[in-house]
């Protein structure tokens, strides 16, 4: 596992209930002994994508065949947690490096608000 890659959770609802399973984006692999990943996740929901900071990846997109995702879907920045590696279910695909990027560097900027 690395960051890009898209996989498959169960992702906790808000209220903590266990959630369906879900993609989501592996944004970082926590440093130390644990094999703790860091985990933005994502939606085929793009109309409540947060215009300028959520990043949409489209069909047309050309990493999207590669991501594994099966419909237009919105990355969703502020909905992050971090989860062991074991509950990952599957790998879907990845994202290209340069999207990673982005997204990582939109990250920086929300948290250096």
């Amino acid at each position: 596992m690395k960051p890009s890659d898209v996989v498959l959770l169960r992702f906790s609802q808000a209220d903590l209930q266990e959630g369906k399973l879900r993609p989501a984006l592996v944004l970082a692999l926590a440093p130390g002994r644990h094999e703790d990943v860091l985990l933005a996740l994502v939606t085929s929901r793009v109309h409540q994508a947060v215009p300028g900071f959520d990043e949409i990846i489209q069909p047309s997109d050309t990493d999207f065949a590669a991501s594994g995702l099966k419909a237009a879907s919105a990355i969703r920045l502020a909905r992050l947690t971090s989860v062991e590696q074991a509950v990952i279910v599957a790998r879907l695909g990845e994202i290209a490096p340069e999207r990673l990027k982005v997204i990582r560097q939109r990250l920086i900027d929300w948290l250096q608000k």
